[in-house]
């Protein structure tokens, strides 16, 4: 449904799309033979603005399509409320910096063609209700899969990333349909198996409010007699057409997006395979051009081949201190130009940047805000944050709104900024420009999470809660520390506070060659594991060419 490409292409929220978008760039990086396909969001997601009170104001946040992609010379027809709805996909060219290419196909209803409510269904990025949601996912699913056949495109493999593409396979399954003559007694009329064979399923939330459901009598009202009900209720649900179990239903590969997060996936969906191939990150994207620098001279190829950053402990102390200074400069700069509140380069500085979301707990530090005024009296630090929350999250939004409280409460003992229009661009110059990165989600809700393996990758020290990919990828004071309360959850905030203050930030002060040391370590055991490389090798050989 998202893919970030970049900055200014406003097809994107937040992690699901970054990752996305970090799958094709690997893809064009190894040269594989891949197509990818999403919505082209004209409208974008939100463009965030602050008020006075650190209210967040959403405001549109369009792009301009034809300064960066064409139409394609194709269109099809798909029938949505007995109408015919128009789409032509629009290319956009992803190059890789050793000169490989994918092409991504933005679907586009936005055409003289179409009815005045239809040309309106792929302009915003998870806007409107269930009728729109529904409209876009027949859009994507059922157009996405004629497009690239109307391209001329041949298919061996279909990767549904997330549940919104699931009525890809249910269309590849109505065209299984046998005749009821051919059938054997308590035969099916259509066939599972083949389609399965064709379809690989990745999901990843582990929050069952994350997936798309849909009433039956509404499908039948905007998709038509598609399917024997039956037959839909059998792969799909009961009571409503959940398109994640649809997609379980009809993927013969199926798999989560981390270990712990394949675990939770098995228990909510008891029966099915559920296996796991951990996110990473894309190396090339995330690095800082001064450590980059460092890499190129020292490793000629560690963008194509991240698993050379393996050696990069080897790298001169000096050297790394250096060029995470020149990002953590660049940040404080930001920071000063986007907020007025001024940073210092000497002092450590925590960064934090999440969808702004109850369960993700992006308060957690400022939970005892008398104990977090002491430790800083004792030893200094400072705080940048940043984050959308869902225009409909009211939850999210008060959340936002606290921090401004929290900024005013510690005013002149913690220096805290939270800066509005959380991006591509922002979200790069944090994860390389902070000291330490903190994550708090509530187990075991974080399927992965990816903006700490970008940290890695510059150096920044992982602080985080035991849960996604930092369970793989934490071995304590070597790459980061775990927060592991007592009891788990409750216990997560005291926990936070005891260890910032009698471990993490002593060491930043007190010796700076341990800290360089976890630095390198950081860089060669997580930037070599936890990249969008060894992601897509595994896809290919595990999942594409079973």
């Amino acid at each position: 449904m998202e893919i970030a490409l970049r900055p200014d292409i406003r097809t994107y929220s937040g992690g699901l799309g970054v990752l996305a978008g970090d799958t094709a760039r690997s893809a064009a990086d190894l040269n594989l033979p891949m197509v990818f396909l999403t919505l082209l969001s004209r409208e974008g997601y939100v463009h965030q603005e602050l008020s006075a009170d650190g209210a967040q104001i959403d405001k549109p946040n369009p792009w301009t399509p034809t300064d960066s992609t064409h139409p394609l010379p194709a269109m099809v027809a798909i029938s949505i409320e007995g109408r015919s709805v128009w789409i032509q996909p629009r290319l956009y060219r992803l190059e890789c910096p050793i000169g490989h290419a994918v092409p991504v196909l933005l679907l586009d209803t936005d055409l003289d063609q179409n009815a005045a409510e239809d040309r309106k269904i792929t302009d915003r990025l998870y806007g409107g209700d269930d009728v729109y949601r529904l409209k876009q996912d027949i859009v994507l699913g059922i157009g996405g899969l004629l497009a690239l056949r109307a391209l001329g495109f041949s298919i061996r493999t279909y990767h549904l990333n997330e549940g919104h593409a699931a009525l890809l396979a249910l269309q590849l399954l109505r065209e299984t349909r046998r005749a009821s003559d051919d059938l054997a007694p308590g035969g099916s009329l259509y066939d599972r198996a083949v389609v399965r064979e064709k379809c690989v399923f990745t999901t990843h939330t582990p929050v069952e409010a994350g997936f798309d459901k849909f009433d039956y009598a509404l499908v039948d009202s905007v998709l038509g007699d598609y399917l024997e009900l039956d037959e839909l209720k059998k792969l799909a649900g009961l009571d409503r057409l959940n398109m994640t179990q649809l997609a379980l239903n009809l993927s013969g590969y199926v798999n989560g997006v981390a270990r712990r997060h394949a675990e939770t996936t098995r228990k909510m969906f008891p029966g099915y395979q559920i296996r796991s191939i951990t996110n990473g990150v894309h190396p090339h994207t995330w690095t800082h051009r001064a450590l980059a620098e460092l890499h190129v001279a020292r490793f000629p190829h560690w963008a194509h081949e991240p698993e050379i950053l393996a050696f990069a402990d080897q790298l001169a102390d000096e050297d790394v201190w250096n060029a995470h200074q020149v990002a953590k400069s660049e940040l404080i700069d930001y920071v000063r130009n986007a907020t007025g509140t001024l940073m210092h380069a000497d002092i450590p500085l925590i960064g934090l940047a999440r969808r702004m979301t109850a369960y993700k707990r992006p308060d957690l530090l400022f939970s005892d805000l008398e104990r977090l005024m002491a430790i800083a009296q004792d030893q200094p630090f400072q705080v940048v944050l940043a984050g959308l929350a869902h225009p409909r999250d009211e939850p999210g939004h008060r959340l936002i709104e606290s921090f401004h409280r929290y900024i005013e409460r510690l005013a002149g003992v913690v220096p805290v900024a939270f800066l509005p229009g959380y991006d591509m661009k922002l979200g790069a110059a944090m994860v390389s420009g902070s000291d330490i990165w903190l994550n708090t989600p509530l187990p075991p809700l974080e399927a992965s999470g990816t903006s700490g393996m970008k940290a890695a990758l510059n150096g920044v020290l992982n602080f985080s809660v035991l849960d996604g990919w930092w369970i793989e990828g934490w071995i304590e004071g070597v790459t980061g520390w775990a927060i592991e309360g007592h009891p788990p959850g409750a216990g997560d905030a005291s926990a936070l506070l005891d260890k910032l203050q009698s471990v993490v930030l002593p060491l930043y002060c007190n010796d700076r060659a341990r800290w360089i040391w976890m630095m390198k370590q950081s860089i060669s055991k997580i930037g070599a594991t936890f990249n969008s490389q060894r992601m897509m090798r595994r896809y290919a050989t595990e999942a594409y060419m079973r």
